[in-house]
């Protein structure tokens, strides 16, 4: 049960086992900031997960993947148990929320599904808010075992480039791909990596209940840029986020494997 819909969330909200994760992040540009937003609004018995607190603090890079030590620690401090059956949403309905899954699921915690249509269904469901802190937990004990072939990294990119082992789809808009749009970050050019593909995350979301698309519509968007059923796939974006999007989307076609390029263009275009 990887995705769930507000009708189930509403109806098992309260039970023990249930932790929901507000995972609320907004590009730098959009000078908005997700632990405001939660303080004004969120799902009742919501935590706040910070994005970039839940970071290698020494890496070079935005939000780069934690070590499991790290990761241990600060998501014990937020009272999760290896026992949790985690749901991860976020404030646009699906954007950021796929990052946290795909961490969890990267540090062998399965048991974590993403809110379809996120608080952006839930409000528009009528369904009830709450503001302020959000919920408190005693601190766990929370252990990770990590799945490192989730994760590449720019060598094995750069090896791809030569040798094809698999395919690396680019999560960003068409115009940053093809470098006649600007990067969020100003002191990063925009284009792509070369023998990379294009398929804009806004492409798996349907964009008014901001619902990932249908199983069999999102197979019919892999076909279209020749990713199938067989294909070793890789996922990258601007610094990691969307990119988990798409890789949610070919998870949930059929159960696939994928992997994701953390440091993806940043790291790439700063070489």
């Amino acid at each position: 049960m990887s995705l769930v819909t507000t009708e189930w969330l509403e109806k098992n909200i309260y039970k023990e086992d249930i932790k929901i994760l507000d995972c609320s992040w907004h590009m730098p540009n959009t000078k908005r900031i997700g632990k405001d937003e939660f303080l004004k609004e969120h799902i009742p018995g919501s935590i706040f997960f910070d994005i970039d607190k839940f970071s290698d603090p020494l890496a070079k890079f935005p939000h780069t993947i934690p070590s499991a030590n790290l990761f241990e620690k600060l998501t014990s401090e937020l009272g999760i148990k290896n026992s949790d059956h985690i749901i991860v949403y976020d404030s646009l309905g699906i954007f950021s929320a796929p990052r946290v899954w795909w961490m969890f699921n990267y540090f062998s915690h399965n048991k974590i599904s993403i809110l379809d249509g996120g608080l952006v269904k839930w409000k528009n469901e009528n369904k009830k808010i709450e503001n302020g802190p959000g919920q408190n937990f005693l601190k766990s004990n929370f252990k990770c075992i990590t799945k490192h072939e989730m994760l590449v990294l720019i060598d094995h990119v750069k090896e791809n480039i030569k040798n094809k082992k698999f395919e690396l789809v680019d999560a960003r808009s068409k115009g940053r791909f093809d470098g006649i749009e600007n990067e969020p970050r100003p002191d990063i050019k925009s284009g792509s990596i070369p023998k990379s593909c294009n398929m804009p995350w806004v492409e798996c979301i349907d964009p008014i209940t901001k619902c990932f698309l249908s199983k069999e519509e999102l197979q019919k968007k892999f076909e279209q840029i020749n990713i199938n059923k067989n294909s070793t796939v890789v996922f990258s974006c601007g610094s990691g986020v969307t990119a988990c999007i798409l890789a949610k989307a070919f998870e949930v076609i059929d159960g696939k494997k994928f992997s994701v390029y953390d440091g993806s263009w940043t790291e790439w275009a700063s070489q």
